[in-house]
């Protein structure tokens, strides 16, 4: 741990990584801070030092190259709604991000920051005391998941409300880090593991969403939650279908990272249904019950069978 918290604030990507590089074993980059900050205050993570991305001008940005939407990581979730390429070809996404948290949070969060966030379990984010209290669980120094019972495994859920519409697009996304550069499909770089849920290096900086445009692509979006404003996700749907009639499905909160099926219009719906069940590795780490969570599951699936299958 640094003795002393260093706060800064790069103007460049390449200024950035020579700071994570510099800071490496004890540093976190913030944008909006909506995740970091909360997390810094619960307990569950803080760092000696931040690097502020924010004036990363290069990383706000929006445009369409040929067949290609490129969202810049840095784009507030409340600024997606006012580029028109996006409201044009991937206007699910605005819907989604609109779901996320509250109107004054989403003037603050990232899109980037939305798709990495942190994986939730309601064992897990609580104050320092409550864990203390309860018991402290995998993903922070425990050794048993109390949700489960088990040793083995943290089922703590993948909480992205964007993540399952980009994922349902085709995104792919840019990571830059101090000596390596790669484009990677979205959905790849999620483990399934609920204490290390995403395969990128801390040093790594996401940069932009690239998405394929798709005339004809529509897109059902779906969440529960117990409020309109502010809580995390109980389960999001994301159910695209192409004029081709291939549907992709993509399914948040119910596992420690999103679940993704593919199929045709075509196929028996209820088969698909039961897949996407079969899928999901859902527990009782959430408002309300697994039970009560699959059952909406099949209630969402079937509404967006219908909504993207009209017309």
């Amino acid at each position: 741990m640094i003795a002393e918290k260093i706060y800064t604030k790069p103007a460049t990507v390449a200024e950035a990584l020579e700071l994570a590089a510099t800071y490496r074993d004890d540093f976190g980059y913030v944008a909006g801070g909506t995740d970091v900050l909360v997390n810094k205050f619960q307990g569950t993570r803080d760092f000696g030092c931040l690097i502020d991305i924010t004036g990363i001008d290069e990383l706000k940005q929006v445009s369409c190259v040929g067949d290609t939407l490129r969202i810049g990581a840095l784009v507030r979730l409340d600024e997606l709604k006012k580029h028109p390429e996006i409201r044009e070809y991937l206007s699910a996404l605005i819907l989604a991000a609109g779901e996320v948290a509250s109107p004054m949070l989403r003037k603050a969060a990232t899109l980037g920051g939305n798709v990495l966030c942190e994986n939730r379990c309601s064992f897990f984010n609580q104050s320092e005391w409550w864990r203390e209290a309860v018991g402290y669980c995998l993903k922070c120094e425990g050794d048993i998941c109390i949700a489960t019972g088990g040793r083995k495994a943290c089922f703590s859920k993948f909480v992205s409300d964007t993540a399952p519409v980009l994922i349902a697009a085709g995104a792919r996304i840019e990571l830059q880090d101090i000596d390596s550069y790669r484009i990677e499909e979205l959905e790849n770089i999620y483990t399934g593991d609920g204490i290390h849920p995403r395969n990128i290096s801390e040093t790594a900086l996401l940069t932009q969403i690239m998405i394929p445009v798709q005339a004809g692509l529509k897109i059902a979006f779906r969440k529960l939650r117990p409020r309109e404003a502010v809580d995390f996700t109980s389960l999001t749907t994301a159910v695209a279908l192409n004029p081709k009639g291939e549907l992709r499905i993509v399914i948040g909160g119910m596992d420690p990272k999103p679940v993704v099926l593919a199929g045709l219009f075509s196929d028996d719906h209820e088969a698909l249904i039961k897949k996407a069940l079969a899928k999901t590795r859902t527990v009782d780490n959430d408002y309300y019950s697994r039970k009560y969570r699959r059952e909406m599951l099949r209630v969402f699936l079937e509404d967006s069978f219908e909504e993207v299958g009209k017309g």
